[in-house]
Parts: C-alpha cells; sequence; structure tokens
C-alpha cells in the first residue's frame, strides 16, 4: 500500500492550507447550522477543534488576519463549552460572517495575501468586532426562537487542552484550487486505494497483453503444419499421375489424414485459447472501466455543502423559517453532472423559500411547524440518477396559474379553462414566466425553472413537476449516472442500429398484430391496464423499409399520458456506449441525441427519447401518424398545404395548429427556432409561421437563415409576435418576412386570410 502523504509530497504549504481549510470551514458551517437547531456538546467539540486546527495552520503559512479571526471562533466555542456563553443566532450569524471571510482569505491568490493587512484591513476588523460582542454577550437576539425565558446553561464540562486535541479530519476535496492565477491548470486528487487498483489492472493488462505473443508463435506453427499438409496432398496427387501402388498410395493418403487431425486438433486448441482471452479481455476492460468510473465520482454530498447555509440565509432574508434535509448524500455521482448541478439546484431552491415556504405566522395559523422544510434527495434508480427537491409550502394552485396564464396572453380565454393540470405546469419552465408580479433580487424575472430545464436537457435528462395546493411541490430531475458512457438497447430501424438510452425505456415487448386496435385513426394496443399509442420509428426517423410480418417488436417510452410505443424492426441487445458529441455545427438534430460506435468501429446514433416523444405527440396532434401495418396504395388522393408553426409557447402552438388545421392545412409544429430550421431542411413546407423570441435561435434570425438559402429562399415566411413596434415590424421584414402579424391584434380570420394570401387554399387535387 503506498504511504498517502505521498499524494501531498509535491503540494506546496499555502496549498495544503487550502486543502484543510476547504475542509475545516465545511465542518465550521455545518455545526453552526446543526447548533442553531439544537445545543449539543459534541458539536461545540468539533466545531473548538476546527478553528483550532485552521488557526495553527493558517499561523503556519503566515495569513495572520485568518489566525485572528479563527482564534476569537475559538474562544466563542471554549465559552460555550463551558457554560459562560449561549450561542443563539445572533451569535451564529456572527460566527458564519467569520466563516466567510476565512473563505475568502482562503482562496486568496499568494500574490494578493498582504492586502489582509492593508486595504481590507476594514473587513477583518468589522468581523471580529463581531465576534468579540459575541463573547461579550451583546448579541441583541441570542436567545433560542423558541423559549421566552433566558437560555438554560450548558452542563459543565472540561475543556481538554487544545494543543493536545486531535484535528478535525478534512474533507476529501478533488484539489486544491489556485484562484486567480492565470493558465492554471486543474488537478484530480486519486487516492492510493484508487489508485492501487489502476496500477492493479494496468498490470493485469501487460500480462494479458503479452498471451497474444505465444498465441502468434502458434499461429505460425498452424501455417507450417498447412504447408506440410499441403505437400503432403502434392505428392499423392503426383503418386496418382504416375500410377503408383495401391499400397504407396494408402500410405501417403493416411499420411495426409494424420496431418489434416493434427491440423484441426491444433486450430481448435488455439480457438478455445482466442475464446478464453476474449472473456478475460472483456472482463478486464469492464474492471478496467469501472475502476476508472469510480475515480470520477463523487458523493452527492461533496456538492451540496454549502446549500443548508444558502437555505438558512436566504430564509432570514425573507423573514421565513425553513431548514434543508439531505437524503443520500452518499449517493455517488459524476464529477461533470455533479458541477453542473450547482446552478439548477439553486434556482430550485430558491423557488422553494420564495414561492413555496410561507411566513411562520402564515404557517402556523394553516397548523403547520412554523418552521418549513425542504428536503433533497438523490438517489440511483434503474440505470439513472434521481434528485428530487420537494418543500412542505403552499405549492402552486392551478388556478392562479390558469388566470396567470391567460393574464399574460399565452392562452386564449375560452381555451384556458380546458388546460389539464399537467399543461398547466408545463408554463412554469417558460422563458420569462413567472407568478410573481414584482421582481425582486430573489426572483420575478421568470428565469429559473427555465434555466433549470436546458440544463437538465444538455445533459440527456429530463424534468417533472407535481403540486399538492396548500401542502407543497416537488421537482424531480432524472440525469444520466455518467456524461461519458450510456448503456442502451440496439434496435435495427430501416436496416440500420440505433441505440435508445436503457433509462427511457419503460418495457420492451412483443405485439401480435390482432391486439393492435384503432380509434379516430390512431392506433394503439392494451399495456399495463391502459391504451398506449402506436408510433413506427421508420416514420418517426425518416425512413422507410418493408414492414415485417409477424409480431410487431415495440419499445414502450415515455410516462403517463405521454406513454407511446416505438415499433422497431429487431432488438439486437444492450450496449455499453461511449458518447461522441455530434458537430455543434450540425445543431439540434430531431430526435437525435450524440453517436457512438460499435465494437467493429462502424457508427450508430443514439436516440434523443424525450425529444422523439415530443415529435411523436406533435405528428399525433396533426394527424401526421401513418399505421404501422397499413397496406401502400396507390389511390387518388388530396395533398394538403403544409404550414411548420414556429412557438416556444405550448399554447400558442397549439392554437395556430387548430386554426389551420380546421381550414384543412396540414401543420406541423417546431418548439424554437432551431427546431424550426433542422424541420425546414428536411421537410417540404408551403409556409413558415413563427414567434420571435424563442430559446437557441429567435424567429429573425430563422427567417434569416431561410431567405439566405438557395433552396429555400422561395419559402413564404410569416412572423406572428407580441412586438408591435415600428422598429420590431422593420426588423422582421428587413430579414425577409412575407407578413408581420401582431398578436396583440391577432383574431382567427386575420391570420387564416393571411395565410391564404400567401400560399392560397388548403388543398389541392392529385392522383
Amino acid at each position: 500500500m503506498n504511504d498517502p502523504s505521498d499524494e501531498l509530497k509535491d503540494l506546496s504549504l499555502t496549498q495544503l492550507f487550502r486543502m484543510e481549510a476547504e475542509g475545516q470551514l465545511a465542518v465550521l458551517t455545518e455545526g453552526l447550522l446543526a447548533l442553531e437547531e439544537k445545543r449539543d456538546a459534541a458539536q461545540l467539540e468539533a466545531l473548538m477543534r476546527a478553528a483550532h486546527s485552521l488557526k495553527g495552520a493558517a499561523r503556519i503559512v503566515g495569513m495572520d488576519a485568518a489566525v485572528g479571526v479563527a482564534h476569537a471562533m475559538e474562544d466563542c466555542f471554549v465559552a460555550a463549552q463551558a457554560g459562560s456563553l449561549f450561542i443563539g443566532r445572533g451569535a451564529v450569524d456572527r460566527l458564519l460572517a467569520g466563516v466567510d471571510l476565512l473563505t475568502r482569505i482562503s482562496q486568496t491568490s499568494d500574490a494578493d495575501l498582504d492586502v489582509w493587512g492593508a486595504e481590507r484591513a476594514g473587513e477583518v476588523s468589522e468581523v471580529m468586532e463581531g465576534l468579540h460582542a459575541v463573547l461579550r454577550g451583546d448579541v441583541a437576539d441570542a436567545v433560542p426562537a423558541d423559549a421566552s425565558a433566558e437560555p438554560p446553561a450548558a452542563p459543565k464540562m472540561a475543556v481538554p487542552a487544545v494543543e493536545t486535541a486531535e484535528p478535525v479530519p478534512p474533507r476529501k476535496v478533488d484539489a486544491p484550487t489556485e484562484r486567480g492565477s492565470k493558465g492554471e491548470t486543474r488537478v484530480l486528487r486519486v487516492t492510493a486505494d484508487h489508485l492501487n487498483r489502476l496500477l492493479g489492472l494496468a498490470g493485469e493488462s501487460l500480462v494479458e497483453s503479452r498471451r497474444l505473443r505465444p498465441f502468434g508463435e502458434s499461429v505460425a506453427r498452424l501455417k507450417r503444419l498447412q504447408r506440410e499438409l499441403g505437400g503432403t496432398l502434392d505428392t499423392l496427387r503426383d503418386q496418382l499421375v504416375a500410377g503408383a501402388s495401391a499400397e504407396l498410395l494408402q500410405e501417403t493418403l493416411a499420411a495426409s489424414r494424420t496431418r489434416l487431425s493434427a491440423c484441426r486438433e491444433f486450430l481448435a486448441d488455439r480457438l478455445g485459447e482466442l475464446d478464453a482471452y476474449d472473456r478475460r479481455s472483456t472482463n478486464l476492460a469492464h474492471r478496467l472501466y469501472g475502476e476508472a468510473r469510480a475515480v470520477r465520482m463523487r458523493p452527492f454530498a461533496d456538492g451540496v455543502a454549502a446549500l443548508p447555509r444558502v437555505v438558512r440565509d436566504l430564509a432570514r432574508e425573507l423573514g421565513k423559517e425553513a431548514r434543508l434535509e439531505i437524503i443520500g448524500d452518499d449517493t455517488q455521482v459524476d464529477r461533470d453532472v455533479l458541477e453542473k448541478l450547482e446552478a439548477p439546484l439553486g434556482h430550485l431552491l430558491r423557488n422553494a423559500l420564495d414561492h413555496g415556504i410561507e411566513r411562520p405566522e402564515v404557517r402556523l395559523a394553516a397548523g403547520k411547524p412554523a418552521a418549513g422544510l425542504i428536503k433533497l434527495e438523490a438517489r440511483h434508480s434503474a440505470g439513472v440518477l434521481l434528485i428530487t427537491i420537494s418543500d412542505d409550502g403552499r405549492g402552486a394552485d392551478p388556478e392562479i396559474l390558469r388566470q396567470a396564464v391567460v393574464r399574460r396572453k399565452l392562452v386564449a380565454e375560452e381555451m384556458a379553462p380546458r388546460l389539464s393540470e399537467a399543461e398547466l405546469l408545463e408554463f412554469l419552465f417558460l422563458p420569462g414566466f413567472s407568478l410573481k408580479e414584482q421582481v425582486t433580487e430573489i426572483s420575478g424575472r421568470g428565469v429559473g425553472l427555465d434555466a433549470v430545464q436546458s440544463m437538465v436537457k444538455s445533459v440527456r435528462g429530463s424534468i417533472r413537476v407535481a403540486t399538492e395546493p396548500g401542502r407543497g411541490m416537488r421537482f424531480q430531475l432524472q440525469l444520466p449516472l455518467t456524461l461519458s458512457v450510456v448503456r442502451a438497447l440496439l434496435v435495427q430501424i430501416a436496416d440500420e442500429p440505433y441505440a435508445v438510452p436503457l433509462g427511457f425505456i419503460v418495457r420492451t415487448m412483443r405485439v401480435a398484430r390482432d391486439e393492435i386496435s384503432a380509434t379516430e385513426g390512431k392506433q394503439h394496443f392494451a399495456f399495463e391496464g391502459r391504451r398506449v399509442g402506436l408510433v413506427s420509428a421508420q416514420q418517426m426517423l425518416g425512413r422507410s423499409a418493408p414492414v415485417a410480418a409477424g409480431d410487431l417488436a415495440v419499445v414502450v417510452l415515455g410516462e403517463g399520458e405521454h406513454r407511446y410505443g416505438l415499433v422497431v424492426d429487431a432488438f439486437m441487445g444492450e450496449r455499453e456506449l461511449v458518447v461522441q458529441p455530434l458537430d455543434p455545427r450540425l445543431g439540434k438534430i430531431k430526435d437525435i441525441a450524440a453517436g457512438a460506435l460499435m465494437e467493429d468501429g462502424s457508427p450508430v446514433l443514439i436516440v434523443d427519447v424525450a425529444d422523439l416523444v415530443r415529435s411523436v405527440e406533435k405528428m399525433a396532434a396533426a394527424g401526421q401518424l401513418n399505421a404501422v401495418q397499413a397496406e401502400a396504395a396507390a389511390v387518388a388522393a388530396v395533398a394538403r398545404k403544409r404550414v411548420l408553426v414556429v412557438d416556444d409557447s405550448l399554447t400558442v402552438r397549439e392554437l395556430e395548429r387548430k386554426l389551420l388545421d380546421s381550414r384543412g392545412y396540414a401543420v406541423e409544429i417546431a418548439v424554437d427556432g432551431m427546431d424550426g430550421w433542422n424541420a425546414v431542411r428536411t421537410g417540404n413546407f408551403d409556409l413558415v409561421i413563427t414567434d420571435v423570441d424563442m430559446p437557441r435561435l429567435d424567429g429573425v434570425e430563422l427567417t434569416r437563415l431561410i431567405k439566405q438559402d438557395q433552396r429555400l429562399r422561395a419559402l413564404p415566411v410569416m412572423i406572428v409576435s407580441y412586438k408591435d413596434r415600428e422598429d420590431d415590424r422593420r426588423r422582421g421584414l428587413e430579414a425577409g418576412a412575407d407578413y408581420y402579424l401582431t398578436k396583440g391584434s391577432f383574431h382567427d380570420e386575420t391570420m387564416l386570410n393571411a395565410v391564404a394570401d400567401l400560399i392560397g387554399a388548403a388543398t389541392e387535387a392529385t392522383t
């Protein structure tokens, strides 16, 4: 076993201090938050030791400001241990201010450390004065929140000599971070155990690689046997030509059989060796990958250690009481996923505090505890990472949400009552949407949940929301365990392989053709007590091939009302695939998330299941889904003119789709500008109707791209937007739009008449 100190021997004293400071400051933060909830002698002991260790480490590297602050904090904890000081909320505020200051000092670059003794000395003095006030008992609100009398004195206890106290073990961290320096290289710390296991596996790989040398020699011997057999057969042929005796021919033939048998036996042995080598190599590769992936994994607690403090401070700023309960802090998470979680979790916690958790008096009147509870849970399930954030606050009232949607003109007033609760909750994720009428520093701009959804989609995940008015709200993020490798089911679609991530598959099954029913032209089958829509993977991915006879191979995807059965040609088994991002110049490819390579080096596309489900719903709403077992027939038909509606508002898309469909136009929808651009390039449309403000690519830029494309420039484009200023209208028309209609003056007939002016009637006869 390697000496763990070998991992640290190349680090400077300052780097070592920063590593220790990160761990000790985490101990101080967690301990102070726990102390605020419940006075505990063991907690005070841990706090005192952390401050003492931090003071000693700062003294070694000459950080005098940090020494003074840590010493003052240590004095507070020692006094509390002795029972002469009660640390209430006011004292915790000042002690946390000390933690914040120590954090800033520890993260200062070596070149800038002297600022704490010069221009930032006032900041140090202010914190020191606050700590001295705690020691003097001058903190006004240093009393328990649930007691009107003086706090009970802590029992007297022996205070160990701080010089001999064992230091609090620092929290495991990835690497010391040199802040403020340019050209910094990120370092990943690996534990000695992980390194030893990796080296052991590397040694096994080396041994396995050497097994190929004797195998190569065996193949050379096999070639010699083959040549000998060939020579014997040549001799036999010559003897036959020369009319040799039967005895001589029999002798030569026997020799040929002996050499042939030797070749067969030798070949069988070598094939057995090759098969064993393949099994060992595959097993070794899986073990090596598993160990390498384990190096990249971090406990969930490492990424959320600061969140209880965030909740505590923000709740006090809002005049509320709340605590954060973290469940599953040992759950292993890929460090890349964990880093991406910081901002979304912050948004969701602020949302819960500002929108969900009520003020103490309101909660008490409703029969709830004065302090709200927010739960943050991480766990693995069916090959995916589930992150759940729930609160016991007021929840979201569907009727209030419905009124807000109408007030913001995101849906027509007559259509709003028909929206389900699930459809209403989807509006929360729209850019710029918020239930708050006033913008504050905490919320009200409507960017939080939109940012959360964007992050989740960027890592091939999904998010669900549920609410119970008066009792709370719940968000669940479903994320991949790692971004580098995906375990997927390979399916065959039109003679090509495609990969469907296992984490998104509900079931794979065979469906007999007589189990398929049709209602209003849409096919479905029975699954778990309900009817599930059936769609063709060939149609969804733009492929075509003969329909296979017999039972259908079906992959069940989605959930609830958004569950569908995807008909594929064949199942090809499970694979672990290394994800290969597609060239960003391609933009977002419809229904495709990424690529990968098969064992033989051939490429395979990874299906974007969430995108595919949305595509299915768009085509189902437009009545464009083909029957998976319909016979082709060359009959007279009526060709409907095709219109693409591009809008990031679900309600606006549906309203425009229904209006156009009622007049006979065939309508497809796109959820934003990039989705629309991909659809335009791959489809054949007679008209594009687009909004302006959309994520990824706005409507004006979409119009400009269409008009600059030699193949598409003749395609009419209509802009329908809430922006009704003359500058906005001019900008759209200058980009090439053929018509600009404002939603403020939007009327059914206005848009339909404009469509008719641009492309004429909806249908035309064809044969």
